[in-house]
């Protein structure tokens, strides 16, 4: 899908929808004990052997979506699970899920300062993006200022109803037609 950029208020909630979503590798194994819907279904299931949410942010665009691996006849299953959770991340998140999503947001940015390359590498980016270095104390207080009503708001905006791109390699005989995935990416709101 298309995310947004840097600069864009957006971006923030994006990221703790991004977290949402999750990560999971089956040689990980407790998925049971993840907060991730998508990881949940995918071990208890084998709906995948692996999958990677991803927002990549760029100066005025960003690109939000998941990079999976399963078995071809999986595929449509994996799918389904992973549209049902977005559809939820727009019309039914919880608040307890939200900041779940929140705090594992900000372990993750910490964790990713452990040493003195990540920090500079972290300083250079935020320079380039942002113009000056954001101090920890602000990103924590401006991630900590979304609502789960702002998260609901901005996926609606950027994931409900919206045109996904799709690429599929390898053995794609039971890849599920582009038409149908565009239907799944709304449900009817009352």
């Amino acid at each position: 899908m298309q995310g947004a950029g840097w600069e864009n208020p957006d971006n923030l909630p994006l990221m703790v929808a991004n977290t949402l979503i999750g990560s999971w590798d089956r040689s990980q194994g407790g998925a049971n004990n993840v907060c991730s819907y998508v990881a949940q279904a995918s071990a208890e299931e084998g709906l995948c052997h692996s999958f990677q949410s991803f927002n990549t942010c760029y100066k005025d665009t960003g690109l939000w979506g998941v990079y999976f691996v399963a078995d071809h006849m999986k595929v449509p299953d994996f799918i389904y699970h992973l549209q049902w959770q977005w559809m939820k991340l727009c019309t039914q998140i919880s608040d307890a899920e939200v900041n779940r999503a929140k705090n594992l947001l900000k372990t993750n940015m910490l964790l990713q300062l452990d040493g003195t390359t990540p920090i500079c590498e972290d300083i250079g980016r935020q320079m380039l993006c942002y113009g000056r270095r954001i101090p920890l104390p602000e990103m924590e207080a401006r991630i900590d200022a979304i609502t789960t009503q702002t998260v609901r708001d901005v996926c609606s905006k950027y994931i409900y109803d919206q045109c996904p791109s799709v690429v599929g390699i390898g053995p794609t005989e039971a890849f599920p037609d582009y038409n149908l995935i565009r239907n799944n990416m709304y449900w009817l709101k009352i």
